[in-house]
């Protein structure tokens, strides 16, 4: 099933995803697209211009794109969204998305985004990016739609406004998420450190039947934190590697990851993450982008189809079917579809084990034994008879007579 799929996803990429370099400088950007996408003089392509994950000191906000993506996008076939959506479209779930915010105007979104503080506006793109990827519905003159298309939002910060997280903001925004009656929870950001403050967050969030979708990698390492010969840090990272998170890493229309993606620690499950297309802060026009943040939003949004659809599953048993329906892989592979058809549910209790046999009592061998006596004794008189019509018939013919006493 895969094969095929991935042979048609593929070429679907090649006619969408064109990185189009994009002035002012952000800190750094997603990783490029794909080394197999096509070039800006293929007359199949269309020109994006690439989400940036952080915005330098003094950068203007990311604005609109120009560019409107027609076609769907190839993670959209890969995961076979048109036959999942016919199952669930994620009605009465809510998305909670930890990120850098989620613009308020975005009309694919429209009327279904709540916003905590100062979550409902975002400066540099990449929350708005992750709630389109989980939730955008599809618009006129537009192929591109989320996983869960009538899922709720509830937008919360996790970094400053250049896009910079802290642990505290992201440990802060799981709990408030969580208190907040979100079912599923995106984190878009992949901390070195953190560890207690997000395990316990993690901790916070299952407690309350919420789950946690988190990157196994960072979408791309600063040269800061790179090795002298460009070594990459190889995590855990948090946080996804916490206890009841769900680790994703990402890979493209080709099914492998770009050949500059950070290493991921331990992932659960992987995702659709290479030259993803989505809407922007602004504008109804789309961009490109690439990660292993851009793969858990993916997870999220199926999360959110299984959650509309199994309403009686709890967190970790989402989580379990997620991952026992994935085809299967080195890291198992996103299914939507599986997820939400498959008959048998493996995620239930196993059945009680069968009371041991009660064994009756041994019975009272005395009738038994008296039975055999019995027998032998007929047995005997039998014989005796026997014996005794055989030999006085010969006796008297001989005239036999009983000895007598003297």
């Amino acid at each position: 099933m895969w094969n095929a799929m991935k042979g048609r996803s593929a070429g679907l990429a090649l006619a969408i995803a064109v990185v189009l370099p994009v002035t002012g400088g952000p800190a750094f950007a997603a990783p490029a697209a794909p080394s197999e996408s096509p070039g800006a003089d293929d007359p199949g392509a269309t020109l994006l211009p690439p989400l940036p994950l952080r915005l330098g000191a003094g950068n203007p906000c990311t604005g609109a794109s120009e560019q409107t993506a027609t076609g769907a996008a190839w993670s959209q076939t890969a995961l076979g969204l048109s036959r999942a959506q016919r199952i669930s479209r994620g009605a009465g779930v809510t998305v909670a998305v930890v990120d850098t915010g989620v613009a308020s105007g975005v009309s694919s979104l429209s009327g279904r985004v709540r916003a905590v503080g100062g979550a409902g506006a975002d400066c540099v793109g990449h929350g708005t990016f992750a709630a389109g990827l989980i939730a955008a519905a599809p618009e006129k003159g537009s192929g591109i739609t989320g996983i869960a298309p009538q899922a709720q939002i509830l937008a919360l910060s996790a970094t400053d406004d250049r896009g910079v997280p802290s642990t505290e903001r992201v440990a802060a925004a799981i709990r408030t998420a969580a208190d907040r009656g979100a079912q599923v929870i995106y984190v878009g950001q992949a901390l070195r450190a953190g560890r207690a403050e997000l395990t316990a967050a993690v901790a916070h969030a299952t407690r309350r039947d919420a789950l946690v979708v988190a990157p196994a990698a960072p979408d791309a390492v600063p040269r800061a934190e790179q090795g002298p010969n460009g070594e990459m840090p190889e995590g855990p990272y948090w946080p996804a590697a916490a206890p009841g998170a769900l680790a994703v890493v990402d890979f493209g229309p080709g099914g492998v990851r770009q050949r500059n993606a950070p290493p991921a620690h331990e992932p659960d499950l992987s995702a659709p993450g290479s030259a993803m297309v989505s809407v922007g802060p602004k504008g109804s026009g789309h961009y490109i982008g690439s990660g292993a943040s851009l793969a858990a939003a993916g997870v999220a949004g199926t999360a959110a189809l299984v959650r509309a659809y199994h309403p009686d599953l709890t967190a970790p048993e989402v989580t379990r079917r997620l991952l026992d329906t994935a085809y299967p892989s080195d890291t198992p592979r996103l299914d939507p579809y599986a997820a939400l058809s498959l008959v048998q549910d493996r995620t239930t209790a196993p059945a009680q084990p069968p009371a041991p046999a009660q064994m009756p009592p041994p019975t009272d061998p005395t009738p038994h034994h008296r039975s055999l006596t019995i027998a032998a004794v007929g047995l005997a008189v039998v014989l005796l008879l026997a014996a005794l019509a055989a030999v006085i018939p010969r006796g008297r013919s001989r005239n036999w007579r009983p000895p007598t006493a003297f």
